[in-house]
């Protein structure tokens, strides 16, 4: 920054404060919620409709899922969920299958989960798993029915 825009930032008078305004984040925010029936669906929808900033919300009844779309917290949308609708309500504990190094190790795999999903970990004990070097893949797969170039003795 230059010499006159400091100077300009310092005897700014347009704006009443000083502080600069902390824009919220354009985001997805995914919430599990306990989704019954469509009355269920219905209050889930309906208490995070008329947020500030909220975009679009969709519900997903078959996962028990509420995604919000805008210019919101995740916090303050997860508190006004389970506040409005009066069910727990936790953010999204689930990823992708083929996100997870080890989707069947303990802590991680839930038969709860919906299909194609496993429970998001951050625990180091399951990261530390051993993971196959390139050199024991390579004399796995020599061996394999889905590699052509296989040995055939088998």
């Amino acid at each position: 920054m230059g010499v006159l825009d400091h100077l300009s930032h310092m005897f700014d008078c347009s704006s009443g404060s000083s502080k600069l305004k902390k824009r919220k984040q354009f985001q997805t925010v995914d919430i599990k919620v306990r989704i019954d029936c469509e009355g269920c669906e219905r209050k889930v929808r309906r208490s995070v409709e008329g947020m500030r900033g909220v975009k679009t919300v969709e519900v997903d009844p078959k996962q028990n899922k509420l995604t919000v779309v805008g210019y919101v917290e995740p916090a303050t949308v997860l508190a006004r969920a389970a506040h409005r609708t009066g069910k727990k309500a936790e953010l999204w504990p689930y990823v992708g299958y083929d996100k997870v190094a080890h989707p069947y190790a303990p802590g991680v795999y839930d038969k709860k989960a919906p299909p194609g999903y496993v429970r998001r970990s951050e625990d180091p004990q399951v990261q530390s798993l051993a993971r196959a070097t390139s050199f024991e893949v390579r004399y796995t797969t020599a061996f394999s029915d889905d590699n052509p170039d296989a040995c055939v003795v088998m």
